[in-house]
């Protein structure tokens, strides 16, 4: 068939991949319909998927029902575009990829300033001087600061995301940077140090490692136990990135996933549902409950990815044109 390339040089179509597709949005289907039934079992108390091999498959229809619409939904969406290219998918998804990472890095920079700013006032008693002594008790409950702060901040995030290109890695390291050095300043010149300090840091490494992993295999900047890599063809590169997605990054991150969030007390689900902080309490930030959601987070944006890097990985095996050539980093 005749090839065509789209604006930005990705080629659209080219020999038809439908398994290979309808596979991998299949999984995309599948992560959507896991964080939607998640949701309900933690928000309601809805059936798992894997209740039905407890309690019977009519008890846990529910949980089928959504995992058979959302995986066929995806499943459905490649048969729309029979002749897309794999290397398109890859792009497209990618691109999606890069928005929520981008938006999520504008959402701990700013939760991060904001969190960071009530726990100082707090700390060193300002709120009375602006709140009244209720509301100011108010502000140590993380109840009433998530909602409040939090979660309109994550909002502005995903829509600041939606009109910048940036990912902001570089920014991020850098603010951390800066943290740490204040908080070597402020103890050494000044003997001044609050457990708030310690909380932002972590907070934004936390983000950074975590987050930045997704984007990190776009560009193949994982470290590579090489044994039979480096010296072979561009396809049999392309096989074996293929079995390796399908054997240990997808299986790995799906663990993540599945045992963090098994339930509405599972590692992952307990802090968020309790918007739990830490031992610190008061003095410190409120952002513990986000830094467990942050495994959750790390673990679908590298599913999402893993997809689009098994869809490059197949056509690099069948040796598609268009392969995008990664510069190695010299930094």
């Amino acid at each position: 068939m005749t090839q065509q390339v789209g604006t930005a040089g990705v080629l659209t179509e080219t020999q038809p991949a439908p398994i290979w597709r309808a596979f991998g949005w299949g999984v995309l289907g599948a992560l959507v319909a896991f964080l939607i039934n998640n949701a309900l079992v933690v928000g309601w108390g809805a059936a798992r998927l894997q209740d039905m091999f407890s309690v019977g498959v009519t008890a846990a229809l529910q949980p089928i029902l959504i995992y058979i619409v959302c995986i066929g939904a995806g499943a459905a969406a490649s048969f729309m575009r029979p002749n897309e290219s794999l290397r398109a998918d890859a792009n497209r998804i990618h691109e999606f990829n890069k928005y929520l990472v981008r938006s999520l890095f504008w959402a701990v920079f700013l939760i991060g300033v904001v969190d960071a700013a009530i726990a100082v006032m707090r700390v060193e008693s300002v709120l009375g001087l602006f709140f009244s002594p209720e509301t100011v008790r108010e502000f140590t409950r993380s109840a009433f600061v998530a909602p409040l702060f939090h979660f309109p901040l994550i909002v502005l995030s995903f829509i600041i995301g939606a009109r910048t290109k940036t990912l902001g890695f570089t920014w991020l390291a850098l603010l951390i940077v800066g943290s740490e050095l204040l908080i070597v300043f402020t103890r050494f010149v000044f003997s001044y140090e609050q457990a708030l300090m310690g909380d932002l840091v972590r907070y934004w490494y936390a983000a950074l490692f975590l987050f930045a992993s997704a984007y990190t295999l776009y560009e193949d900047g994982h470290v590579r136990v090489d044994l039979i890599y480096a010296g072979r063809s561009s396809r049999a590169k392309g096989l074996l990135n293929t079995i390796g997605t399908l054997l240990l990054g997808l299986v790995t991150m799906w663990t993540i996933l599945i045992i963090g969030m098994s339930g509405k007390t599972s590692i992952i689900n307990s802090p968020v549902v309790n918007l739990e902080i830490t031992q610190t309490g008061a003095n410190g930030m409120f952002i513990k409950y986000q830094m467990a959601a942050f495994l959750a987070i790390f673990a679908a944006t590298m599913i999402i990815q893993f997809v689009s890097y098994l869809f490059e990985a197949v056509a690099d095996s069948r040796d598609e044109p268009g392969k995008r050539e990664i510069v190695a980093a010299a930094h």
